[in-house]
């Protein structure tokens, strides 16, 4: 069971995919986690507290930091993980898709990331870490996608923006910037499609952003770093 001195990870979007990958990670590094979807089941893992909800709701925010703190005494990291992705053409876009994309990605970030602050500047320390994608830096014909590079780019830009701001208060604030990546969000018949928009013409493993993520909590000498686990794209075509 928990201990107060145990370090503690949030996990937005934890139930599948990058999520799941990244609260096992955790979990291996020895920190409990709280973890939080829309849809996520109780854990059977005494140091896995599951909190539902919808991130861009602001009161999901508050009940998921609140119940951190209460069960473990403490937040150390917090993962920005939720997100959604949608492309189409810009002049398709629906309000609906305006709405749902900028309430996940930049509302569910801004929400909990400011609660998480605040729970650290009274510990003293702690890290955020967020999940963008690579193509703010590097658009692709192929995939027109303006809606994530309206919020997931203002992301890139509020976490360089935070890494400066926290940077002598022991809070460090870094991105990980996948390229496409094997989850359930990608059905099998899109996979070559995909395969082929990376220049090591592959897709990505969840493992992959799950050790990235890691590695950011273990470098305490990074922050501000947006860190492209990407086959190359962001290098170019």
């Amino acid at each position: 069971m928990s201990t107060q001195s145990q370090k503690v990870a949030v996990v937005t979007g934890a139930s599948q995919g990058l999520g799941a990958a990244i609260v096992d990670a955790y979990r291996k590094l020895g920190y409990a986690v709280v973890a939080t979807s829309r849809g996520i089941r109780p854990s059977g893992d005494a140091d896995v507290l599951t909190v539902q909800g919808d991130i861009a709701d602001p009161a999901t925010a508050e009940r998921v930091i609140a119940a951190g703190v209460e069960r473990f005494g403490r937040v150390d990291a917090l993962v920005n993980n939720a997100g959604v992705f949608v492309a189409k053409p810009f002049t398709d876009y629906t309000r609906d898709d305006y709405a749902t994309v900028t309430g996940i990605n930049l509302a569910g970030f801004f929400h909990i990331t400011q609660l998480a602050i605040g729970q650290m500047l009274a510990q003293g320390s702690g890290h955020i870490v967020s999940i963008t994608t690579s193509l703010v830096d590097n658009p692709d014909s192929r995939v027109p996608s303006a809606l994530a590079s309206l919020t997931k780019g203002g992301v890139h830009a509020a976490t360089r923006s935070l890494a400066v701001e926290y940077a002598t208060r022991g809070i460090r604030v870094n991105a990980v910037s996948p390229g496409t990546i094997k989850t359930p969000m990608h059905p099998e018949e899109t996979h070559g499609f995909l395969s082929g928009l990376h220049p090591v013409g592959r897709m990505g493993e969840a493992s992959d952003i799950a050790d990235a993520v890691i590695y950011l909590e273990n470098a305490p000498f990074v922050t501000g770093e947006i860190l492209h686990v990407d086959g190359g794209m962001s290098a170019g075509h």
